[in-house]
């Protein structure tokens, strides 16, 4: 006859027969939890509030728009050119001015609030008589310049 013994592999995996006193004993001492405690809490979600560091904004200066108009007939093939300083005119080098008919010339920008000091040329090389013209930002000048 053989002998048989019990390995440690069925020992441990035997079912222990526990009494239902024994089983008040050991959940006594334990948390009794249910499903819905079990899951695991939903991800927070927050909004960081985000601070802007922009440097604030200086207000810009409403441009003005500045008309200068010249009552002048220079000859056919000739053009009314104006030289000056302040809203982009320039001393050294003449603008053509836009021709409305035969003998009136105007120019027209949009300027900050500096005055324009100008003055007529024909071709950009005949300057007008007379002393330069200023007028403010804004303003509208008709003229009749003699050569």
């Amino acid at each position: 006859m053989k002998k048989t013994t019990k390995t440690a592999a069925t020992k441990c995996c035997a079912k222990k027969k526990t009494t239902t006193a024994e089983k008040k004993t050991a959940t006594a001492g334990k948390k009794v939890t249910t499903k819905a405690a079990v899951k695991a809490p939903a991800a927070k979600t927050t909004k960081k509030a985000v601070k802007k560091t922009t440097a604030p904004v200086a207000k810009k200066a409403a441009k003005k728009v500045t008309r200068i108009i010249a009552n002048v007939d220079v000859g056919w093939g000739n053009m009314l050119y104006i030289r000056g300083e302040g809203a982009g005119l320039s001393w050294e080098q003449g603008v053509p001015m836009l021709c409305n008919n035969d003998t009136e010339w105007h120019w027209t920008a949009e300027t900050d609030a500096e005055p324009i000091s100008f003055k007529f040329l024909v071709n950009d090389e005949k300057w007008a008589s007379g002393e330069n013209v200023t007028i403010n930002a804004g303003d509208v000048h008709i003229s009749t310049p003699t050569f």
